[in-house]
């Protein structure tokens, strides 16, 4: 059974202040998120997936930009953020994972961090629309029950959310990604295929 988050999380200003600024609480930073980036950005280059157009959805700080910058520099990336401060603060889109609109379908789609702020009715809308959105790659990283648990430093990690077993987003996502490990998952329409140990659960 899925914990229900207390109350509405304000993005403001004391809330990236405390996860996202302050060296003592914050639960990630640039570095972090540019080792990350060196990993999805060197398996998207194994897996020969050309990256032109990358969509960042619940952007927040920005630091993908600069992973994109660094190992994809022609590419065009959209940050899209639900925080009325940052939008204003960076000059990001205001917009949200559950109803976001581009254009085009792009090669990387990044939601780090995001759908656990949703409650069910949602999560599910927001995974049918990263479907729609993307069209090669998708990096998901969302906090499950079992993370919160057994994985994640609570003093860093806010646990106002909606807290639902892995099973809930695999099921959904399955129905048009392969997980490929590591929090990518690739459409099954993509033309790329590993071999079964290769790819995640």
């Amino acid at each position: 059974m899925a914990r229900r988050a207390a109350a509405v999380t304000s993005f403001d200003a004391a809330y990236y202040a405390r996860f996202y600024g302050d060296r003592r609480t914050r639960v990630a930073d640039a570095a972090s998120t540019r080792r990350l980036g060196e990993f999805v950005c060197a398996y998207l280059r194994f897996l020969r997936v050309s990256v032109t157009d990358v969509l960042d959805l619940g952007c927040g700080m920005g630091h993908w930009q600069k992973v994109i910058a660094a190992h994809f520099p022609r590419a065009r990336y959209t940050g899209v953020e639900h925080s009325e401060y940052l939008c204003r603060r960076k000059g990001w889109q205001l917009g949200s994972v559950v109803d976001y609109r581009h254009p085009i379908s792009v090669d990387l789609v990044v939601c780090q961090g995001v759908l656990q702020y949703l409650d069910e009715d949602d999560a599910r809308k927001a995974i049918a629309n990263l479907a729609d959105l993307t069209h090669c790659a998708l990096y998901l990283e969302a906090l499950t029950a079992a993370d919160w648990q057994d994985n994640c430093d609570r003093a860093r990690t806010d646990g106002n959310v909606h807290l639902r077993p892995a099973t809930f987003y695999r099921r959904l996502l399955r129905r048009t990604f392969q997980s490929f490990g590591g929090g990518l998952f690739v459409r099954h329409d993509a033309g790329i295929s590993l071999f079964e140990l290769e790819r995640g659960a």
